[in-house]
């Protein structure tokens, strides 16, 4: 009856939230009370547990998302983002054009949100595509897939970093083997994937032609804008090395906290306000008012994995996820395959990688600790499966549709298979890296 119960609830998620079109928020917490109210938990301990689990979620979240929404910012806005893709598309040359867009995408794409990102890198990709004469999706596709695997793999995004929460795996363990496993990703779905798909033509609208870029003299150099951007990453790798070969100790103490995840991004904050607003010329009202902005963007997102957080604590304590542990305990199926599908179902059912993921999680989370299976890895299979066969129910389908305008056929042909390249991809990289660590 529990499984029931808790299929029931996906389903009437995906209907909220998919043909309703109820804030994705709002479902949640009606999702929770119908969970809670069936499975027969007394009314006050369901409120007290959608309060624990939105409270519990958010008390990590709000630090990292906050920081990192304030760092892309500061990267979007002061020119970074076009510097380094500019240096790197120079450095590659027309040739090699797709792994500089590649790169762009990765480096980009670490303290950026997909959205955000696709925004400022489509003008860009215009431009290139135009002044090498190379066909748009062959240009573009690679420096998408980049943003996609960052956003579905890797903290400090939304997704992998509350699962990374809800399961206490270890963010720089999670980023570290994210990154391994995102390189293989990114190349077969990217610029591999992008060479078979040459004769798919993209005529985007000619608004899009007309990108309003940075002029040259006011960008920061290439080595301050790559360093802002990717300093949590070195931060946070320099962290994991102290605690894997240095003796404890003051230096080891130092350099671990430096490399918490909210130490790093904190100082990669605080150096990104100097060196690509300060420095620059620009006062601190005017690097403050971005900040400010960059915040509000990320409420909704902060409120949807709240939702995820109570109806994972609702089935927690309603005792639906010890019954689908223990119904799948003697499962032949390996827990990480299993995250990986219950993920995927979701993802083509309501459409949001997010939504896929943290719900997958609360589903899933009894098996990472009875299967005695790495939870690191259990966060990125889930990853994985979140981006999966992305299709109209999907905000990044439409998104990509309408600036390459192309049809829905062309875009189920490039973007949902590259989508799902990257989760299978992903899968395949964390059963690899299952036999390793």
């Amino acid at each position: 009856m529990p499984i029931i119960i808790a299929l029931i609830g996906i389903l009437l998620l995906f209907i909220l939230i998919a043909r309703v079109k109820l804030n994705a928020f709002l479902a949640f917490i009606i999702v929770c009370l119908f969970v809670g109210i069936a499975q027969g938990m007394e009314l006050e301990g369901l409120v007290k547990s959608i309060q624990r689990g939105i409270g519990n979620t958010l008390g990590f979240l709000v630090l990292i998302l906050g920081l990192g929404a304030m760092l892309g910012k500061l990267v979007a806005d002061s020119g970074a983002a076009q510097r380094i893709t500019t240096k790197l598309v120079d450095a590659f040359g027309v040739k090699n054009v797709q792994w500089a867009m590649v790169l762009t995408g990765f480096i980009v794409g670490i303290p950026m949100f997909y959205s955000v990102g696709f925004v400022i890198l489509i003008p860009l990709v215009f431009t290139i595509a135009m002044s090498t004469r190379l066909p748009l999706l062959y240009v573009g596709l690679p420096m998408l897939t980049s943003l996609s695997v960052t956003h579905g793999y890797l903290p400090p995004h939304p997704a992998p970093t509350a699962i990374a929460a809800m399961f206490n795996a270890d963010i720089g363990k999670t980023l570290v083997y994210g990154i391994i496993i995102a390189i293989p990703a990114i190349l077969v779905a990217g610029p591999l994937f992008a060479r078979t798909i040459k004769k798919v033509e993209a005529k985007p609208l000619k608004e899009f032609y007309n990108p309003v870029l940075i002029p040259e003299e006011q960008l920061p150099s290439t080595a301050t804008s790559i360093l802002s951007a990717l300093l949590p990453i070195i931060l946070i790798g320099i962290a994991i090395g102290a605690e894997q070969w240095l003796q404890d100790g003051l230096l080891k103490n130092i350099l671990v906290f430096l490399g918490n995840p909210v130490i790093a991004l904190l100082i990669s904050v605080l150096v990104a306000i100097y060196t690509l607003g300060i420095a620059r010329g620009k006062d601190m009202k005017t690097v403050m008012q971005s900040i400010s902005t960059s915040v509000t963007s990320i409420t909704m997102i902060l409120l949807i994995i709240a939702g995820a957080g109570a109806l994972k604590e609702v089935l927690i304590d309603s005792k639906v996820s010890d019954y689908i542990a223990s119904s799948l305990e003697g499962s032949a199926i390996s827990p990480l395959v299993l995250a990986w599908l219950i993920a995927t179902a979701i993802r083509v059912s309501v459409g949001s990688a997010t939504v896929a993921g943290l719900t997958a999680a609360g589903i899933v989370l009894p098996l990472a600790a009875s299967a005695n299976v790495s939870t690191e890895l259990m966060v990125l299979a889930i990853g994985s499966g979140s981006l999966m066969l992305s299709h109209v129910n999907d905000t990044g389908f439409w998104m990509f549709k309408e600036y390459f305008n192309l049809s829905v056929k062309e875009t189920l042909s490039t973007w949902t298979v590259m989508e799902t390249l990257v989760g299978i991809m992903g899968l395949l990289g964390v059963l690899v890296l299952n036999q390793v660590i």
